[in-house]
């Protein structure tokens, strides 16, 4: 199974609790914490990774804390990824190139760097704006299945 992280999944999740309130307005990593029930080290961590990858910037101060460098609508969900996880590759191979004793006669080194760049185009085209819309319905094969009772 392919997975984020549980820090990139929460540092998305402070990214839209930024995203959701008037860009000009500063963020405290304290406040930030309160307001999605996850540690204040823990935010505070993220939103350091967040400003060393370009996307967040911190001012000290009374008035201080972290906003977004830019519009959330122009900040998509592999920057974020990236910003967090380092490159986004499926294989070592494609993330670093020479880190592997057979990449020179392996067969698949190609399709993985195309599934790679796949993956992230996907990422890509999505914004954190989207990640901050409300929740998707449950679709009606979902809502059937737990519609089931259990036979026992």
């Amino acid at each position: 199974m392919l997975r984020i992280t549980r820090q990139t999944d929460i540092g998305i999740v402070v990214l839209t609790l930024i995203a959701g309130r008037p860009a000009e307005e500063f963020h405290a990593a304290r406040d930030l914490s309160n307001r999605s029930g996850i540690s204040a080290p823990m935010v505070s961590k993220i939103l350091k990774q967040l400003s060393r990858g370009g996307l967040v910037e911190s001012i000290r101060g009374a008035h201080g804390g972290y906003r977004l460098t830019r519009p959330a609508a122009d900040i998509t969900v592999g920057e974020i990824i990236e910003a967090l996880e380092g490159r986004i590759g499926m294989t070592s191979c494609v993330v670093e190139p020479g880190s592997c004793e057979i990449e020179g006669a392996c067969p698949t080194q190609v399709n993985w760097g195309r599934i790679s760049a796949a993956v992230r185009t996907a990422l890509d085209r999505v914004p954190l704006t989207e990640m901050i819309g409300p929740r998707s319905p449950v679709s009606p094969a979902r809502r059937e299945r737990r519609l089931i009772p259990l036979a026992g």
